[in-house]
């Protein structure tokens, strides 16, 4: 239980990818130059004022520009755009439902926030501190209110102006390329043609039409996107250039196993619970000795094409719990003990023929003692194909 409750939680932890030290910390050097520049150039330009030199969602905007500045929610456009279009949103919806005898502040700062939502949406420059920005024209104090429409452009729209100012400057001097904009593929033949490295493997087009079923908002270009997958395959490619792909390429490692004389229905809860169709029966020495699969279990459950053949597999595993009943109880009864096993360094390509022909849905990998090391399932073999088929067309 508290295995699994840890296994919960630690999915909720987002994946940002293999961050260094340095580029964390560069990315907090960013923020610290961006905030006290844009606070003290605002402080020096509002004067004597009520304003703030600062409003809070510029925090927000602060963490885009400099730890994620290829970020499409933090492109130029997304940030002056996003801020200053919901700062006017959420001064209209002060005015509208923020005043009078039937004001509501919080039917105000909700219908901002939407509102701002779907104009960034509109206009292309969606910026989640935007949200924020609504909220605080609307909840902001006194000052903030009396400003009205002006907010929106002082002190928003200038410290967002600045903090942009600094994010240039600043990423570019530490080797990172913002604005991120999107590089036009030249020709050098001056045709219309693209080039031959855009007209194989993964292309724009593909990664648009895909994102286009998902029917979600993913905060990376399709171009970028493109360009990411069209390097991992060149990547995959030159470490599998020069030799074959094997068994011990894509086999899986960490295998459920199961022991002879484990009950069958600790083996069938391990397979479900795994969903798996098969576990490799090992000894104490983990040699392999056998290996039990569903169909096994069907088979000594009486499973053939009757109509509640379900019923009697159930009552099979049910049944094979039971001290006194005579027939098979443990793994190593129902087992097939002739079993086809392969070695790591066997070329994938000559799985196709054991698969294929033969039947066999499951290997296992062992080494010279037989003792298992992984197993490839037809599963595997299909993705190896699959994959070394486009690796091998975008190299082409």
């Amino acid at each position: 239980m508290m295995s699994s409750l840890v296994a919960f939680f630690k999915r909720q932890i987002p994946s940002l990818g293999p961050i260094t030290y340095a580029e964390s910390l560069r990315a907090c050097c960013g923020v610290l130059i961006g905030i006290l520049i844009t606070g003290l150039v605002s402080r020096m330009a509002l004067g004597p004022s009520n304003l703030p030199a600062l409003v809070a969602p510029m925090g927000a905007s602060a963490v885009l520009l400099f730890a994620v500045p290829s970020s499409q929610m933090a492109q130029p456009w997304s940030i002056l755009g996003g801020n200053i279009v919901s700062a006017l949103v959420g001064a209209a919806m002060a005015r509208l439902l923020g005043e009078g005898l039937l004001s509501d502040p919080l039917l105000a700062a909700a219908a901002a926030a939407a509102t701002a939502i779907a104009a960034m949406y509109l206009l292309r420059c969606l910026h989640p501190p935007g949200g924020a920005v609504a909220l605080t024209a609307v909840l902001g104090g006194p000052a903030i209110q009396e400003a009205g429409f002006s907010f929106a452009f002082w002190p928003v729209g200038l410290s967002s102006l600045l903090m942009l100012a600094v994010a240039m400057v600043f990423n570019n001097l530490t080797g990172r390329r913002y604005p991120h904009l999107k590089a036009a593929p030249r020709n050098i033949h001056r045709t219309r043609d693209l080039p031959p490295t855009a007209r194989i493997g993964v292309t724009e087009t593909d990664v648009s039409r895909v994102l286009e079923r998902q029917d979600e908002v993913y905060d990376v270009s399709p171009e970028d996107l493109g360009r990411l997958v069209q390097e991992v395959e060149a990547q995959a490619w030159n470490r599998s250039e020069g030799r074959t792909v094997t068994c011990a390429d894509i086999m899986s490692r960490d295998v459920a196993v199961a022991t002879p004389d484990m009950p069958l229905r600790a083996a069938w809860a391990l397979m479900r619970d795994h969903r798996i169709k098969a576990l490799p029966v090992v000894d104490d020495n983990q040699v392999v000795t056998g290996i039990v699969t569903q169909t096994d279990f069907m088979v000594h459950a009486g499973w053939y094409a009757e109509p509640r053949a379900l019923n009697r597999l159930g009552r099979f595993i049910r049944r094979a719990s039971w001290h006194n009943w005579p027939l098979a109880k443990t793994v190593d009864q129902i087992m097939t003990v002739d079993v086809r096993c392969v070695s790591p360094d066997l070329r994938v390509t000559e799985l196709v023929p054991v698969m294929a022909d033969l039947g066999r849905h499951h290997l296992p990998v062992v080494d010279a003692e037989r003792r298992l090391v992984g197993i490839v399932t037809q599963s595997d073999l299909i993705a190896a194909l699959f994959r070394s088929r486009l690796v091998l067309s975008s190299a082409a």
